[in-house]
């Protein structure tokens, strides 16, 4: 582990990225689409589009603008303007055109979606909202953009290759989207506040340096320079648990993707993750995820999701 939260994060997440579908059009329209995807992404490339979906109020994205629906089961796009018919645009498998004798659209818009695996979706619950709107004035939006059309490129065309770029692009996309949030949003409590606190990022260094430590109150403080009990408020306050649960839930995120990926015995993890037995951990596993090691192994938990925290 490194001294870089957010990289630790990601290390953890196996991710598919498909930019599924885009849409030129030069007159007024809506597309209706039932969801299924843990994450959904949409960006307008050209001109103006509202976005709608179930337990989220409507965002209104400019160009360069990017949404991210988490957790949603419809969508609803209307673009255009002028006083019209209203065009019924089907959700789109590639690059679909709407145009009239100009051939000039003033409304392009990308979407895709995110597959997460059980690990994704246990870190990104905590952290995303229902629907997020991230502008394209911010400073990264660039960024975000770039790997978008990269996305969009290689699902369109795949070539030899292109799952192994949809990955890469898709864990980068991933990236600029919580560098978002973090910069720009008032965020709730969880980890990715926390890690943005840079008088707790010592500690949480620490801990995901070393999880199998028996790490205690003062230990933790005395990294991050501050008395015990300001340590243990400031803490809570950006990660919503106190320092042991936030270790407890870290360890139980490596074991899921320790279990999901690697030939390690139950015993072997428990005693790296800082447990005293099997038994013990095998507990603490199944207070935390759900299910017994075994279990969550058979069942192949850390699968990235075809359908769609510390």
């Amino acid at each position: 582990m490194t001294s870089d939260h957010l990289a630790d994060v990601l290390d953890l997440v196996r991710v598919r990225a498909t930019l599924s579908g885009a849409i030129a059009v030069d007159s007024r329209w809506t597309s209706r689409a039932p969801l299924c995807d843990q994450l959904k992404i949409i960006g307008v490339l050209r001109g103006h589009v509202t976005i709608r979906t179930n337990g989220a109020p409507p965002a209104a994205l400019e160009a360069d603008d990017v949404a991210v629906l988490h957790a949603r089961s419809w969508l609803e796009l209307h673009g255009g303007t002028g006083t019209g018919s209203v065009l019924e645009v089907p959700a789109p498998r590639g690059y679909v055109r709407h145009l009239g004798p100009a051939g000039s659209p003033s409304d392009i818009v990308v979407g895709g979606h995110i597959d997460l695996d059980d690990t994704g979706r246990a870190l990104l619950t905590e952290v995303l909202p229902s629907l997020g709107h991230l502008r394209g004035s911010l400073p990264q939006a660039g960024s975000m953009r770039r790997s978008l059309l990269l996305l969009f490129e290689e699902s369109a065309e795949n070539s030899a290759g292109s799952s192994f770029a949809r990955r890469q692009y898709g864990r980068l996309l991933l990236l600029e989207i919580l560098r978002t949030y973090a910069r720009a949003a008032e965020l709730p409590p969880g980890w990715l506040r926390a890690q943005a606190d840079e008088r707790l990022r010592p500690a949480l260094a620490a801990m995901h340096a070393d999880p199998g430590r028996p790490w205690r109150l003062d230990d933790l403080a005395g990294t991050a320079r501050m008395s015990r009990t300001a340590f243990a408020v400031r803490f809570r306050a950006a990660a919503g648990v106190p320092p042991h649960a936030y270790l407890t839930r870290w360890r139980m995120l490596l074991a899921r993707c320790a279990l999901a990926h690697d030939d390690v015995t139950v015993a072997a993890l428990a005693a790296r993750l800082g447990y005293g037995s099997e038994s013990s951990f095998s507990h603490a596993f199944k207070r935390e995820v759900g299910e017994s090691p075994l279990r969550y192994r058979t069942r192949g938990g850390g699968a990235a999701s075809e359908a769609g925290s510390p």
